[in-house]
């Protein structure tokens, strides 16, 4: 009998970290997009099991305060527009994250082509007035590097480096 009651005492404190977790983990996806990776890292951080921490994010991903296609959608928009970083660099962070790849995949097809490569021209652009280069095939391997260090295609890099010339 006292064994019985020395295990139901022990999982009580153990139902109310749950409980308090999934509470932060609420009111922290509720203010800021998360995927479910950052959230399991948090848990872990806050002393919660792999097993507490799985059933807290299924419940947060079954009342929709995890949701990976949204989070990617919003990260790519965001690095995007803000840090004006590149398809190869957004995709290598969402995989960082253990986001789905076909979920990256969809992501980043968000991405007007258009735009994208009007963003890449005006970047390249702008680093050139900083560049100090001895002649032109030393600026387009400096612009080059530029543009690789922020997630762009090579592809893409050498032809509009080749158009202004």
């Amino acid at each position: 009998m006292e064994k019985i009651d020395s295990q139901e005492e022990e999982k009580k404190p153990e139902k109310d970290a749950i409980k308090s977790a999934l509470g932060r983990a609420m009111a922290l996806c509720a203010k800021s997009e998360q995927c479910s990776s950052d959230i399991r890292s948090k848990l872990e951080s806050w002393g919660l099991g792999s097993s507490e921490s799985i059933s807290v994010i299924n419940r947060l991903i079954s009342e929709n305060f995890i949701n990976d296609e949204r989070y990617a959608g919003s990260f790519v928009r965001d690095k995007f527009r803000h840090n004006k970083w590149g398809k190869v660099k957004i995709a290598a962070h969402l995989r960082l994250k253990n986001i789905d790849p076909e979920v990256i995949v969809s992501a980043l097809s968000l991405l007007d082509d258009d735009q994208y490569r009007q963003m890449i021209s005006e970047t390249l652009k702008s680093h050139r007035k900083f560049i100090k280069a001895k002649n032109a095939y030393d600026l387009k391997g400096k612009l080059l590097r530029f543009g690789l260090s922020k997630g762009f295609e090579s592809q893409i890099i050498y032809d509009i480096l080749n158009e202004t010339d």
